[in-house]
């Protein structure tokens, strides 16, 4: 997703740039109207910005999409809105909403739609490299099958097992969190309101995502031992757990889809970049889900790379110099870490059983949720509307070409 949203800004906004995207898999064979994919991302305004600027948001938008304009987080050792609970409103910043609940494979579909129309791009499907031989001008990718190709730079966009990584010698941090999310839709005897829901459990978070057909996404992150009981479960006992740990917050839970679950782990590349080669989205980094900022994570790393990339080309400088790779590492390594290491922060606050805690950790939250300039700031941040941002990933107006 975040490989082929680079490329489509290349493709898009840049002169005389040839692309060659390899994709080990295949197309996710997304069909608009169909069952909803099991994996969903809370999609930013900084990603929208970023989708549209790579001519996938029109589509992504047509096909559909849910918008949250509040979000309630709460401490479930009290009841919601007990203090405890924070409120995030998209009128408080005087915005329609705070982001999107997007499936990932509908992202990915109109992404690789839009790479087919690229006349630049090549578009390599399944394939797979085996190696990578940087040089002083070129690097030279092999491919199994005894083919090869030559770039001036090589994007590493795949995924937390990154291959690319890998070959690269690139080692990594990782914090296994010792946690895994279960996740499914859910009907609910309540509406949703557009509302997206948080409640913080001793064993991890569970998330209610609004989904445009009336129905909830839930992630819910567990100990492993749990994760696998709850998806053994028969569907009314899952039923039953799930309207609890919930705390019946959109009344009984009257249904439920497939599960599934997948480990958790905050993870970082020692370095992003090497030799003509660089690395974004979860090759580069992973965090938890519970600030859902992954996907957001990613999208600004691909938006940020393609600047500078752009910038050179135009410039007529080589896009592959190890000065620029690292301007590219400056920019956004220590964002990403921030943001992983604050998320990991919170986690492990809201994990914490002992009393004196517990009472600082619910002041905490009655502070911010009563602090209006603190409160927005926050919500600007998670919106991508404040920072440093990439200019794909500010108004249209700041990369639009004159007319």
């Amino acid at each position: 997703m975040v490989g082929a949203a680079f490329a489509c800004l290349l493709a898009r906004h840049g002169e005389d740039i040839s692309v060659s995207v390899l994709d080990a898999g295949t197309p996710p064979g997304y069909v608009p109207g169909g069952e909803y994919r099991p994996r969903v991302s809370a999609i930013s305004r900084a990603s929208t910005r970023i989708l549209d600027a790579a001519g996938a948001w029109d589509e992504i938008i047509r096909s559909r999409v849910s918008p949250y304009r509040e979000m309630c987080v709460w401490d479930g050792n009290y009841p919601v809105g007990a203090p405890g609970t924070i409120r995030f409103d998209a009128a408080d910043l005087g915005e329609g909403e705070l982001g999107h609940i997007v499936e990932n494979d509908l992202i990915q579909h109109a992404l690789l739609e839009r790479l087919r129309q690229c006349p630049r791009v090549n578009l390599i499907c399944p394939a797979r490299a085996s190696g990578i031989t940087p040089g002083a001008r070129h690097a030279v990718v092999e491919l199994e099958g005894s083919s090869r190709l030559r770039a001036r730079l090589v994007v590493g966009a795949d995924g937390a097992g990154s291959p690319t990584r890998r070959m690269l010698g690139i080692d990594t941090r990782a914090h296994p969190y010792d946690q895994m999310a279960v996740i499914c839709h859910v009907t609910t005897e309540q509406p949703h309101r557009q509302t997206a829901w948080q409640r913080f459990l001793p064993d991890g978070p569970i998330a209610l995502l609004p989904l445009a057909d009336g129905r909830s996404s839930v992630v819910w992150s567990t100990l492993p031992d749990t994760a696998t009981r709850l998806t053994a479960l028969e569907p009314d006992a899952f039923i039953e757990a799930l309207t609890s740990a919930t705390d019946g917050v959109l009344g009984r839970v009257t249904g439920t889809g497939q599960r599934f679950a997948f480990p958790l782990r905050m993870q970082s590349a020692e370095s992003y970049i090497s030799t003509r080669s660089v690395l974004i989205g979860d090759a580069a980094h992973t965090v938890h889900p519970l600030a859902g900022q992954g996907v957001n994570l990613g999208l600004l790393d691909a938006a940020a790379l393609a600047e500078l990339v752009i910038e050179a080309v135009s410039l007529g400088r080589d896009p592959g110099d190890r000065l620029r790779l690292r301007r590219y590492e400056r920019w956004r390594k220590g964002g990403n870490l921030a943001a992983a290491h604050g998320i990991d922060t919170i986690g492990r606050l809201f994990r914490q059983t002992n009393p004196a805690i517990r009472a600082m950790r619910r002041a905490g939250v009655a502070l911010v949720n009563e602090t209006p300039m603190l409160k927005n700031e926050i919500v600007r941040r998670a919106m991508g509307i404040s920072g440093d941002l990439p200019k794909f990933a500010r108004p249209p107006e700041a990369w639009q070409q004159p007319a």
